[in-house]
């Protein structure tokens, strides 16, 4: 019943041209105007805001453009080749990536096989910390807290006692590994490198408690990686610059 009443429709519309629509609308006082144009005519509800000049519906309907082309009067297979080239391998970026491969493959290749191979380390690099000893097996902090102090995480927690010669020693020296920033700010304020931020750069943990640092772990970090720190710390103090404390700058006000 429904494919017999659409088939009726589409004979009942078969051969009937859709009527053109006719925009010629003008203003009522301009000459040979219609004054009462029909009411399916009229494009605004006030004809006196309607100009047909200013009218660019036709202009647009008649300048469909193709692919960014002006739409052929004919079709042609070159203009179907062009356009589907042009969008489809897109040459600008295809070729332009084709000979950006091959010169690439002619590159040294710079990738290693971590975690078996890892690449070089800078001296200033700075990962897991460390306490440092002295060659006598004495820690070298002194408990002076400038570690502490200049740690703007405050990640770092110092408490001190005093030894049997009235000098002070560390009891507690912990640090907490997620509130690190590893600015290096500790190391640079400890007065007898004890404090140091040492090459190792694997110690990733499942639980947070593992990255809570004590006095003891630090140590064994410290006797772990004390030949790389010892080097490391040699290299940056033998690069420092020049202290300019001896110079005097020029008076700019005279009393």
């Amino acid at each position: 019943m429904l494919a017999r009443l659409l088939k009726t429709s589409a004979s009942a519309f078969k051969g009937v041209a859709a009527p053109k629509r006719n925009l010629s609308v003008y203003i009522k006082d301009r000459p040979g105007a219609d004054p009462n144009p029909p009411a399916e005519l009229t494009k605004h509800a006030n004809k006196a805001f309607y100009n047909p000049d200013l009218d660019m519906d036709d202009v647009i309907q008649d300048n469909i453009k193709l692919y960014g082309r002006e739409k052929p009067d004919e079709l042609d297979y070159s203009d179907v080749w062009d356009s589907t080239y042009e969008n489809v391998f897109s040459p600008e970026y295809f070729y332009h990536s084709f000979f950006c491969g091959w010169i690439y493959t002619l590159e040294t290749e710079y990738t290693i096989n971590y975690p078996y191979e890892k690449g070089p380390i800078s001296p200033f690099f700075r990962g897991e910390h460390a306490l440092r000893r002295y060659q006598t097996g004495e820690e070298r902090c002194i408990a002076c807290k400038l570690c502490q102090s200049a740690c703007p995480a405050r990640a770092i927690t110092i408490e001190t006692e005093p030894r049997p010669d009235n000098s002070r020693r560390t009891v507690r020296y912990d640090i907490d590994m997620t509130k690190c920033i590893y600015c290096g700010f500790c190391q640079e304020a400890c007065p007898v490198d004890a404090i140091v931020e040492g090459p190792n750069y694997e110690f990733s943990a499942y639980v947070h408690e593992d990255l809570l640092y004590d006095k003891y772990k630090l140590l064994e970090n410290g006797d772990r990686w004390e030949a790389q720190l010892a080097r490391n710390i040699q290299f940056i103090q033998a690069r420092k610059p020049v202290s300019y404390t001896h110079l005097t700058l020029p008076t700019i006000y005279s009393v």
